[in-house]
């Protein structure tokens, strides 16, 4: 029996072709033409699924191309699962992380790409930045931002959570009026936006329940 290479699911927006990624370029280009010269009359986007095929550029223009030659088809989108070496590196500059050992002074800045741990104290007017999360190993009493490029599940936590000032992507809480029971009880606090879109705070011990992929963060605390 004759392997199937193209297989072709409907969703609500569309349509799904998924392409056998094992075979011959040639021949799965063949099927293409086979299987879209039967499709509909009616317009209708499609997504083009290439597996872990490695196409060139002209390889996806011709797929492309058959499908809009022999149908009312239109390609939205076109879904590869091999990543080029600069998705690479920008996967990998996104989950790294830096270490910072000693005190952040008054003034000073210390910023990081991925998740930041700092291994000392948070001075008050010393600022801590970060794209991913923020753990402070010691005293949190300076300014804090967390997902700056706008990753709101980024969180914020420390030994010692009084900061005077919080940021998490685009949501910014000035301390004066923290929870109370921060503010009695510094020990072991964090800063997250919630459910409703606004920052709120907690003790340390729920991370785990309200971000799951916290406890895959390294050194923890």
């Amino acid at each position: 029996m004759k392997k199937t290479l193209v297989h072709i699911k409907g969703t609500k927006d569309g349509l799904i072709l998924r392409l056998d990624d094992q075979c011959l370029f040639s021949d799965l280009l063949v099927e293409l033409e086979e299987k879209v010269k039967e499709a509909s009359d009616e317009p209708i986007n499609v997504q083009l699924h290439l597996g872990h095929r490695h196409c060139t550029k002209e390889q996806k223009q011709e797929l492309m191309q058959i499908v809009h030659k022999h149908s009312d088809m239109r390609v939205s989108k076109v879904v590869s699962d091999v990543m080029t070496v600069k998705e690479y590196q920008e996967k990998m500059l996104e989950n790294q992380s830096q270490i910072h050992m000693g005190v952040v002074r008054s003034g000073q800045h210390v910023q990081a790409i991925g998740d930041l741990f700092i291994v000392g104290d948070v001075n008050p007017n010393g600022k801590v930045i970060a794209t991913g999360s923020i753990y402070v190993l010691g005293k949190l009493v300076g300014i804090a931002h967390a997902g700056v490029e706008g990753d709101r599940d980024a969180v914020i936590a420390a030994s010692y959570f009084k900061p005077t000032q919080v940021r998490i992507a685009d949501q910014l809480e000035i301390m004066f009026d923290e929870k109370e029971q921060i503010v009695v009880q510094p020990e072991y606090g964090c800063a997250y936006i919630d459910e409703s879109g606004r920052i709120d705070f907690d003790r340390l011990q729920m991370l785990k329940h309200l971000r799951q992929s916290v406890e895959m963060a390294k050194g923890g605390l």
